[in-house]
């Protein structure tokens, strides 16, 4: 099994998704892909606030997480499924119908409930309100 993410500011969303995707297939390898610092500036405009190599090594000391690499290209996820014999991807579903191309080559795909409000965006918004508030 396998799933995707940027993991910046860790938080209990993040969790979440890992223990469920775990959960759901009780003894399977958990396979995780982080997007670099790169793909991330390609995909949303903007580089994350903690950096590759803290945000692999904050995934790789999660409970649950068999194996942890970098994710450098939106466009490899079936290279990706391929090199770490992944049956299945799980995805929050944020990211619902996105996946779906994989199922055509055997793979599953699950969407998952998002945590609610909780959210890496909302993390950084109100930490910059705090800062333009002065508490």
């Amino acid at each position: 099994m396998i799933t995707f993410g940027t993991f910046d500011l860790f938080h209990r969303g993040h969790s979440n998704i890992l223990h469920r995707a775990k959960k759901m297939f009780d003894r399977v390898h958990l396979v995780v892909g982080v997007s670099s610092d790169s793909l991330n500036m390609a995909k949303k405009g903007h580089l994350p606030v903690v950096p590759q190599e803290d945000r692999m090594q904050i995934v790789k000391g999660t409970k649950g997480v068999a194996e942890c690499f970098l994710e450098e290209s939106l466009q490899m996820k079936l290279h990706y499924c391929v090199k770490y014999n992944a049956d299945c991807v799980v995805m929050g579903d944020d990211h619902a119908g996105r996946f779906d191309f994989l199922r055509m080559y055997g793979i599953e795909v699950r969407y998952l409930p998002r945590t609610q409000d909780v959210s890496t965006t909302d993390i950084v918004h109100s930490i910059l309100a705090r800062g333009t508030s002065g508490t």
